[in-house]
């Protein structure tokens, strides 16, 4: 007879008859307890209800050694809390009284002591066989808790231990298992899903009429829908796109003018498609009003002159604002103000009031102009390649001149063009310094890193009739600083072969002023002479390099040469070996008004040189030696370049043979004449070969085609080299090609092929030519 007390300890008490076994079980319930114990088993505190018992003060579960002592070790409550007064529901008196006696008197089974577990299985097992209860018999022991709990037993209950559980295994080999069938996967279940979509603009014509700007162009250059390429996995990453793509078109907007536009979005299926067929991807627009400036505000101390800012920032009263051109006028004033005397200007951040109202905005830009300022002195720090003094010689001003960032942007490029540092930097710095017209000098600090001071480097070429040309070069660039640098060089060829070392000056006291001093061996073969030549040579020049292409250029400077040269022998028909002693002054200037160095593509060179000279073999002879060389590049379109040259020679005051063979003139060759042996033209000798001229003309015509790295180029060259002192103009020969260029970022690669036109017995029907550079 079981019974269950409210908020108090239940105890069950289940007799059962037959063999006089009573059991009995204790049950410990709490139910709705002031305060929820913690699951013993899962270990979870259990949230406290308001008005409960604080959390520090746990009621404990009894295990089940306590419950079968019939102890509770539930711990006292701390001292110093305070616990509520809680009334009982039933007092204990009630309680006791309502609770049966027991008596071992009343029960004799209360005092036997318990069976073990086996025992009672035994038992039980024993009592149920052939226990099947017929219809109408009650259950085994008369408790249908035994059984099924069924009052009528069909089937009688399984005997508490089964004799399968204790049978042995079968051998592993003679145990079977059906193997397990999986259902093959459809191939078409593993492709992707995918859905494919259009994507429409609408209400977008009117604003991209009113500007200059391709909004729709914008657009598709940065949507997420384009860049979708109309494929989606599903309309989820469709919708997501839209989302991001209406934020880019009101950004777009934004950019010219539209600050409050209305962008909606939505997905549709096309009128025209059938079931499968693409989604149509919506962006409405309304663009609104197109905001223009009411009125343009700057806040600035005045600046000299007074106009400076405002003639810079080319901005208006009622036209639209847009983001590009209000950036590049905020950028044109960031770069005017440096470049008249104010060093330390900073534009602020802008601010643009906008009234939705009358769609007008209030422009404001504070600028921080700082003092105006005039160049000072130098100083430097760092890893130092060389002092401030030598900065001053790069340096295209003076002290006292007012301060201009494109002179310093000028210094910083003659820096890096020194090839000394691996990083270097030029910054004006106050100073406070008091100088003319209330300004304030400012000192440049160059912070320097230098850089390797050593490279090796080589090259190799290849041309017909001059063969294969290897050269190698050494170079320490600042042995003898500032900038004075050792070359060694070597060259071995099919054709020539030689060894020198050359000691250069870089900005030698000036800027750009070169002084070198050279001396070198070499041996050149060509057919039109053998040479084996010593040669000492000083030159003070300003040069063109590919870092740094100067309109004009000048070079003067003298040398002396000792030279053995085989040369024809009219009186034996040989050719003999003479020796040569020539010294000579040279003088060289150049006008270049074209767009690169090693690649124009329009504009004009041209260079003359003069070189007076005397040659000492069998007596005294000078002469002048003379040539002057121009060119013109015109750019059709931007694939498209026709370029031209022309050269004059001349030698004047000595006989052809009293000038040694390797200082007359010839023409033919890659820089000459292409379709012709290296020297090749001009007068010839009985044994076929020629002995070269006083006086040679030259013209080339190129058509250059370029498509991205690379070019084609059609040319044809003409050109002769005469006894005469004077260019004769007849007689010309012409040769004419094709070549390739592949364009890297040092100059472009040049390979040519070319034949000569009308050609004479023993030229070559091809010759080929590689190089770096156009060829002129």
């Amino acid at each position: 007879m079981p019974w269950l007390i409210d908020q108090k300890p239940a105890c069950s008490l289940s007799l059962r008859d037959g063999a006089g076994l009573a059991t009995l079980s204790l049950l410990l319930a709490f139910s709705a307890a002031p305060a929820l114990a913690q699951d013993r088993n899962a270990g979870d505190a259990v949230s406290q209800p308001a008005g409960s018992a604080p959390a520090s003060a746990p009621v404990a579960v009894p295990d089940d050694d306590q419950v079968q002592a019939g102890k509770l070790a539930v711990p006292p409550p701390p001292a110093d809390v305070a616990l509520p007064d809680v009334k009982p529901v039933i007092p204990d008196d009630e309680f006791n009284d309502a609770i049966p006696k027991l008596d071992s008197q009343d029960d004799p089974e209360l005092d036997k002591p318990l069976e073990s577990i086996e025992a009672f299985e035994r038992r039980m097992a024993s009592e149920q066989t052939d226990a099947k209860p017929q219809e109408g018999q009650a259950p085994p022991l008369g408790d249908p808790a035994l059984a099924d709990g069924d009052s009528q037993e069909l089937i009688g209950d399984a005997p508490v231990r089964d004799a399968e559980l204790t049978a042995p295994l079968p051998p592993i080999d003679q145990f079977e298992v059906t193997p397990v069938q999986f259902a093959e996967q459809d191939k078409a279940d593993t492709k992707d899903v995918e859905i494919a979509y259009q994507t429409r603009i609408d209400g977008l014509d009117g604003a991209d009429g009113e500007t200059a700007t391709d909004l729709s162009d914008e657009f598709r250059a940065h949507s997420a829908l384009k860049k979708g390429d109309g494929k989606a996995a599903n309309l989820a990453m469709v919708n997501a796109r839209l989302t991001e793509d209406a934020t880019l078109m009101q950004t777009v907007l934004a950019s010219e003018g539209w600050y409050s536009p209305i962008v909606t979005t939505r997905v549709e299926r096309s009128a025209e498609s059938t079931e499968g067929a693409p989604l149509v991807a919506v962006i409405k627009v309304a663009p609104g009003k197109r905001y223009s400036f009411s009125d343009i505000v700057v806040k600035a101390d005045p600046t000299v002159p007074t106009d400076l800012i405002s003639r810079n920032l080319a901005l208006k009263v009622g036209e639209p604002i847009v983001a590009e051109r209000v950036q590049g006028a905020e950028a044109q004033v960031a770069l005017a103000l440096p470049e008249n005397g104010y060093a330390f200007a900073k534009v602020g951040d802008r601010d643009i009031l906008l009234d939705e109202d009358s769609g007008e905005g209030v422009y404001t830009l504070p600028i921080d102009v700082g003092p105006r300022g005039r160049f000072g002195g130098f100083t430097t720090a760092g890893d130092l390649a060389f002092d401030a003094d030598h900065i001053g010689v790069l340096a295209r001003f003076k002290r006292g001149q007012l301060y201009d960032s494109r002179k310093v942007d000028d210094l910083r490029k003659a820096l890096v063009a020194t090839s000394l540092f691996s990083t270097v930097s030029v910054e004006p710095r106050k100073t406070g310094e008091a100088a003319a017209d209330d300004t304030e000098y400012v000192t440049l600090h160059v912070q320097q890193d230098a850089g390797p001071p050593r490279t090796i480097a080589g090259s190799v070429g290849y041309a017909t009739g001059e063969g294969m040309t290897a050269q190698a070069t050494w170079t320490h660039r600042n042995m003898f600083p500032p900038e004075g640098a050792l070359i060694a060089r070597a060259v071995a060829g099919t054709r020539q072969q030689g060894a020198g070392v050359t000691f250069r000056r870089s900005n030698a006291g000036k800027r750009d002023r070169t002084f070198e001093v050279v001396a070198e061996a070499f041996h050149n073969d060509y057919e039109a002479y053998s040479a084996y030549t010593g040669r000492i040579a000083a030159r003070i020049a300003r040069d063109s390099t590919p870092i740094w292409q100067k309109k004009y250029t000048y070079a003067f400077g003298v040398e002396m040469l000792a030279t053995a040269e085989t040369d024809y022998n009219r009186d034996t028909g040989d050719r003999d070996r003479k020796l040569y002693y020539v010294a000579g002054v040279n003088g060289q200037i150049g006008l270049d008004q074209s767009d690169s160095l090693l690649d124009p593509t329009k504009g004009y060179r041209v260079t003359a040189l003069v070189q007076p000279e005397a040659t000492v073999r069998n007596g005294f002879d000078p002469y002048v030696r003379a040539r002057v060389d121009a060119s013109a590049y015109y750019p059709v379109t931007d694939s498209l370049v026709l370029a031209g040259r022309v050269r004059f020679g001349t030698i004047q005051g000595a006989g052809l043979f009293d000038i040694a063979p390797s200082r007359r003139l010839y023409a033919g060759g890659g820089g000459s004449v292409r379709g012709y042996a290296y020297q090749a033209l001009g007068e010839q000798a009985p044994d076929g070969t020629a002995v070269g001229g006083r006086s040679l003309n030259e013209g080339s015509f190129e058509a250059r085609y370029r498509f991205g790295n690379y070019g084609v180029v059609a040319f044809v060259d003409a050109g002769q080299a005469y006894r005469e002192t004077m260019p004769q103009f007849n007689n010309l020969r012409y040769g004419v090609g094709i070549g390739g260029r592949f364009y890297t970022n040092f100059g472009p690669v040049r390979l040519d092929i070319a034949t000569p036109i009308n050609r004479q017995p023993g030229e070559s029907r091809f010759n080929l030519y590689v190089s770096i550079g156009q060829a002129f």
